[in-house]
């Protein structure tokens, strides 16, 4: 691997790894805090909101440095996909793709960073490379996308029961209202 790739690499840890960190901490921090995040949750549908919120802080924050490090790059990897695909598919896909309509654009492009890297490896500055963990390739990318679609599947299983839709009242045909 020529050093060009090496710098490659350790830029697109290191800048998603910081990413997630920002992430985690804005939910943890920011704006609303906790219980901002937890009633935000809450509104996509989510049970337990501050638990939830929690999750998402140490989800976000611990692959961040996970990745920042290159150390269980894959597994870092999974836990990126698996929290844009939760924002994906429950807060940003109804919104359409562009992310300036808060649509899945830019969960989408972290998601696939995050496989891109699983599947390149974190390279020779890295944690996973000094300690000759070695799970790049197709081995990598499979189970960092495994584990992030399970990991997915198992908390919308578990927690996601959105609110049933209210239906509008009916209103009747010109037919029918010719026929009262």
């Amino acid at each position: 691997m020529s050093d060009a790739e090496v710098g490659a690499l350790l830029l697109v840890r290191v800048v998603l790894g910081i990413v997630m960190i920002a992430h985690g901490l804005n939910h943890w921090r920011g704006g609303g805090r906790i219980e901002g995040t937890a009633r935000w949750f809450s509104g996509l549908g989510l049970r337990h909101g501050t638990l939830q919120a929690w999750m998402s802080v140490v989800t976000e924050v611990g692959a961040g440095l996970l990745l920042i490090a290159g150390l269980l790059t894959p597994l870092a990897c999974a836990a990126v996909i698996s929290v844009m695909l939760v924002a994906g598919i429950l807060a940003h896909r109804p919104n359409g793709f562009f992310v300036f309509k808060e649509g899945y654009e830019y969960v989408l492009v972290l998601a696939v960073v995050a496989l891109a890297l699983a599947v390149l490896g974190p390279g020779r500055l890295s944690v996973d490379h000094a300690g000759d963990i070695d799970v790049t390739g197709w081995a990598g990318g499979g189970i960092a996308l495994g584990v992030a679609v399970a990991a997915t599947a198992g908390l919308l299983a578990v927690f996601w029961r959105p609110e049933p839709a209210t239906e509008a009242p009916s209103v009747p045909e010109p037919a029918e209202q010719e026929a009262r």
